[in-house]
C-alpha cells in the first residue's frame, strides 16, 4: 500500500535550516528522504515500505508487483487482477481468445495457452450431438463413430437411455434388448418367449422353428433332447422312448 509522509516543524531557530520528515515514528532529513532503489526524493510523493526501506511506487511495482500475462505490463498495487494457475492478468486483458470480450468472473475454458468463454469454446471446439445438434460439453457417448449426449442416446422403441446398458441395433437404429427381442427376435416354440441370440445365447432350430436350449425337451417325459435324436408328432417333439407309443 502507498503512504504519504507527514512533516513537523522544528523549533523556530532551526526551521530555516532543516525540516523534520516522519513516518511511523521514524524521522528523516528532507534530503535523506528518498527511494531506497532509485534514490529519487519521496517528499510529497506516494511511496511504499518494504523491509523497513522506503520505495517509490514505480520501483515497488517493478520489483514486487506481478506482470500481466497478456500485455506484460506491471499490475499496479490496488488494481483488480485475474489469477489462474500462477498467472495474472489485468482485468481488461483477461479476455476470450475468440470473441475478445472480457471474461471477468464468468466461467471459461482454457485450451493450448488460450482462454475461451464457454459459448465460444462450444462453437469452436466442442463436438455436436448427432441427435439434437447441440454442443457436447461434458461426457457423451460414441456410437458408430458419431457423438451423442447421454440423454439423447435412447432406445428407438421405448425411448429409455441406452448409456451404460446392453443394446443392439437393426437398420442403424439402436434398441434396448427388451425392445429388440419383442420386435424382431424369433419366439421359442416351447415357452413362446423371444430368443435374442445375443451374448452367446444357445438355441435349437428345426424346420423353421426355434427353441431355447432349456426348452428343447420331450413333450411327454420332459427329458432334454439337446444332442439327442428325437421324433415329432404334429407340433410336439418326443424322445425315441416316448415316440414308440405313437
Amino acid at each position: 500500500m502507498c503512504d504519504f509522509l507527514s512533516s513537523q516543524p522544528l523549533p523556530l531557530e532551526e526551521e530555516r535550516a532543516l525540516t523534520d520528515l516522519s513516518y511511523k515514528d521514524r524521522h528523516w532529513h528532507e534530503a535523506c528522504f528518498h527511494c531506497f532503489q532509485c534514490q529519487r526524493s519521496l517528499v510529497d510523493k506516494p511511496f511504499a515500505a518494504k523491509d523497513e526501506h522506503l520505495i517509490c511506487t514505480e520501483c515497488y511495482s517493478n520489483e514486487y508487483s506481478s506482470r500481466c500475462n497478456e500485455c506484460k505490463k506491471t499490475i499496479m498495487p490496488g488494481t483488480r487482477k485475474m489469477e489462474y494457475k500462477g498467472s495474472s492478468w489485468h482485468e481488461t486483458c483477461f479476455i476470450c481468445s475468440r470473441c475478445q470480450q472480457p471474461i471477468g468472473t464468468k466461467s471459461f475454458i482454457p485450451k493450448e495457452n488460450q482462454n475461451f468463454c464457454v459459448a465460444c469454446y462450444e462453437k469452436q471446439f466442442a463436438m455436436q450431438c448427432i441427435q439434437c445438434k447441440k454442443a457436447i460439453t461434458t461426457g457423451g457417448v460414441t456410437y458408430r463413430d458419431q457423438p451423442w449426449h447421454k440423454e439423447c442416446f435412447i432406445c428407438t422403441g421405448c425411448k429409455k437411455p441406452l448409456s451404460g446398458q446392453r443394446f443392439t441395433s437393426r437398420d442403424e437404429f439402436a434398441y434396448c434388448l427388451n425392445c429388440f427381442c419383442n420386435l424382431y427376435a424369433k419366439k421359442c416354440a416351447g415357452c413362446t418367449s423371444p430368443i435374442s441370440g445375443l451374448g452367446g445365447t444357445k438355441y435349437i432350430s428345426f424346420e423353421e422353428r426355434q427353441w431355447h436350449s432349456d426348452c428343447f425337451n420331450c413333450k411327454k417325459c420332459a427329458i432334454s433332447l439337446v444332442g439327442r435324436g428325437f421324433l415329432t408328432e404334429r407340433d410336439d417333439i418326443l424322445c425315441p422312448e416316448c415316440g414308440k407309443d405313437i
